[in-house]
């Protein structure tokens, strides 16, 4: 793995969550690469909004409220346009059924994961089922841009399937875009991908308030 995959993943795990900043000399020692690397690795993950670098160190990027909603805004018009377009496909019969046999599995994994309250796991299964909609809706610009955003989202908040009644919450959601996919019903899926990420950023925003 590069050294900016191996960085983002320390980001996105909350490894470099400490109030203050981290040295380009201690990552560097820790991933046993020199530093030229690192700090060009540090360069493009502030790019993506996932740290702030100043000097010769580097902090995670947390967004507030208001700015953790524009990301939510943005995934929600991506989500929906992807679940238009995979609808679409299942309409015209360009979707396996196997596909999407694979979704309804990740669907009840990532449900069956968070009731046992394994939130690490349960939120990757849950991104996971989002970002194979948008796979498998066929565009790549879409699935790109939606990982830049459920990165800024992780390492904002880390609490989205903790809530029990969201728990069931999301599960019912992810049905009914899932049946709306399964009819080929490109408005209903659209409509459901946005309401279901708009749902998140309401709960979230009440969450960090």
């Amino acid at each position: 793995m590069s050294v900016y995959g191996r960085l983002r993943d320390l980001v996105i795990a909350g490894e470099m969550d400490g109030p203050g900043k981290v040295s380009e000399s201690s990552l560097a020692e820790r991933l046993a690469v020199s530093r030229t690397p690192v700090r060009e690795a540090l360069q493009r993950l502030e790019a993506d909004g996932l740290v702030i670098a100043k000097g010769r160190g580097v902090r995670t990027r947390r967004r507030t409220g208001e700015e953790l909603a524009w990301v939510y805004e943005a995934r929600a018009a991506l989500d929906a346009f992807a679940a238009a377009t995979l609808a679409g496909r299942q309409r015209e019969g360009r979707l396996e059924p196997a596909s999407l046999d694979e979704l309804d599995r990740l669907a009840d994994e990532t449900d069956a994961v968070s009731r046992t309250g394994d939130l690490h796991a349960a939120t990757a299964l849950n991104r996971r089922f989002h970002e194979r909609i948008a796979e498998l809706a066929g565009n790549p610009v879409i699935v790109e841009s939606l990982a830049r955003h459920w990165d800024q989202i992780l390492v904002s908040t880390r609490t989205g399937l903790a809530n029990p009644d969201r728990t069931r919450a999301v599960h019912d959601e992810h049905l009914l875009l899932l049946s709306a996919i399964r009819r080929g019903d490109s408005e209903g899926a659209a409509a459901a991908a946005r309401d279901h990420a708009l749902t998140t950023r309401d709960i979230t925003a009440e969450e960090t308030e």
